[in-house]
């Protein structure tokens, strides 16, 4: 669930709440009582809680070579690409 902003339109307090996409806006402060707006944000990405997550999961080691390696001799006939007339 989704954490939304808001603001009063009467004494301009902010104020978070969490609640569902489905549940409906809040209608009024809590602190006095008058009319609110939900504000837009910029949320705050992605977050991964737990273990199993780390820095150098994903990074592109340094000086490797991501073109792939041939795993056939140069000399294959089975291959589609090295047989005579392609």
């Amino acid at each position: 669930m989704p954490t939304y902003e808001y603001e009063c339109d009467k004494c301009k307090k902010h104020f978070d709440l969490f609640h569902s996409m489905t549940d409906t806006k809040v209608q009024k402060c809590p602190k006095c009582g008058g009319k609110t707006h939900r504000l837009i944000s910029g949320g705050t990405g992605v977050i991964f809680k737990g273990t199993g997550f780390y820095e150098t999961d994903y990074k592109k080691k340094r000086g490797s070579d991501s073109s792939p390696k041939p795993s056939c001799p140069s000399d294959c006939k089975h291959c589609p690409s090295k047989k005579k007339g392609v």
